[in-house]
């Protein structure tokens, strides 16, 4: 079979090889001259004998749309588009119906196995009118993996389930990648587990969380054993997104797919503004210390030195005991100004500069010992006095 291929990018590239190694003739276009086979997406058309069929792998949005309105224009009707990229399944609605004015037949696909297809296959999920399906069936059978069609191929549905199935997918991912990632933070974080990888590499067999996606973990542990080389800046590419849009909009909970997005948010923040609030808060209600962001950058660069989670708790414990230290000198330089008192509690508590006297309002967790024995021994002294009292009253 022969086909028009447009993108030949990570994934485009690799597609075009293994569909060559099946037996078919694919012509690829790419804006890289390098790696194209032609100039030009006319050039394309043109050397594609009708009817045609071409695949579009290139970048979602625009990229994708406007690809699919310049076909548009160079195919003639009888020919077929596939969009094979991460486009939105709405976008799908809009193509499907522009083609359709003009003959021109549409699928989408969605695409899973990124880098690795070449050598093990590509997930399918595909939309569309079942003709056009069995028409580029031995596409897809040649870029599927080895096995049973079923396993590795789907007739989704109706145009935009193909990409609809493929975002849900990768909303799924997002959320295995997460919980992988945390119990390597908690392993991580152990100081009885010593050997963090080979726990991992464990798990590849036999066990029930057992994936592909482990098994590139545990590749990942071996070329970097504590990730040092690896920035926590992580990217979303929209799928995960529309996922939780899409729950919003259907009314489904999604608690685990979402805390995996907000996770990657958070991911891009030096400082949080959430957490900023949080601490503000607790200076206020409470009279904690609340740290300045140099501090606070401070104590995150201790702790990434030691290359161990329970370096924070560390560092931190140290700074707390110099604030400590801090408070009791200037505490002791007060009271030798102030002269002699009674009790132990502190007249004011410092945050970030100001100064909250024991006027301001009873705080939690800012109370003296003594000062509560004290209240305890007058309530003592005043029920004594009202039990006398009553007392002389039965009396009298």
């Amino acid at each position: 079979m022969q086909l028009g291929l447009i993108g030949l990018g990570k994934m485009g590239g690799n597609m075009r090889e293994r569909i060559r190694n099946a037996g078919h003739e694919v012509i690829g276009y790419d804006r890289n001259p390098k790696v194209s086979d032609v100039k030009s997406m006319k050039a394309l058309v043109d050397a594609l004998e009708a009817p045609r069929v071409v695949w579009v792998m290139v970048p979602s949005g625009d990229p994708t749309r406007q690809t699919v309105a310049q076909l548009g224009d160079l195919l003639e009707p009888g020919d077929l588009v596939i969009d094979g990229g991460n486009s939105r399944f709405t976008d799908d609605f809009d193509n499907a119906e522009m083609l359709k004015k003009k003959g021109i037949a549409y699928l989408d696909c969605g695409v899973s196995g990124g880098i690795w297809g070449l050598e093990n296959g590509y997930g399918l999920m595909v939309g569309g009118q079942a003709g056009q399906v069995k028409r580029a069936m031995p596409i897809f059978d040649a870029l599927r993996p080895e096995g049973p069609r079923e396993e590795g191929f789907v007739h989704a549905g109706k145009v935009g389930a193909g990409h609809y199935a493929k975002m849900v997918h990768n909303g799924i991912e997002y959320g295995l990648m997460a919980a992988y990632a945390e119990g390597y933070e908690l392993l991580e974080a152990k100081d009885i587990v010593t050997n963090v990888p080979g726990a991992f590499k464990a798990w590849t067999r036999g066990t029930v969380v057992r994936s592909w996606l482990l098994d590139l973990l545990v590749k990942a542990l071996e070329e970097d054993e504590h990730l040092e080389d690896v920035s926590g800046f992580t990217v979303d590419s929209g799928e995960g997104r529309w996922t939780v849009e899409e729950a919003i909009a259907n009314s489904v909970p999604m608690p685990v797919i979402s805390a995996s997005l907000f996770a990657r948010f958070a991911s891009r923040q030096e400082e949080s503004p959430t957490m900023k609030a949080v601490a503000a808060l607790r200076g206020q209600f409470g009279g904690h210390d609340v740290m300045t962001v140099k501090e606070g950058q401070k104590l995150r660069a201790e702790a990434e030195e030691l290359r161990h989670p329970k370096a924070v708790k560390k560092v931190a414990k140290k700074a707390a005991k110099k604030t400590t230290a801090r408070k009791a000198t200037a505490k002791g330089k007060a009271a030798a100004s102030a002269g002699p008192s009674s009790g132990t509690g502190s007249a004011g508590s410092t945050t970030r500069g100001r100064t909250s006297t024991s006027t301001a309002g009873p705080t939690s967790g800012t109370g003296s010992a003594r000062k509560a024995t004290t209240k305890k021994a007058a309530a003592t002294k005043t029920a004594k006095k009202a039990t006398a009292k009553k007392a002389a009253a039965r009396r009298a």
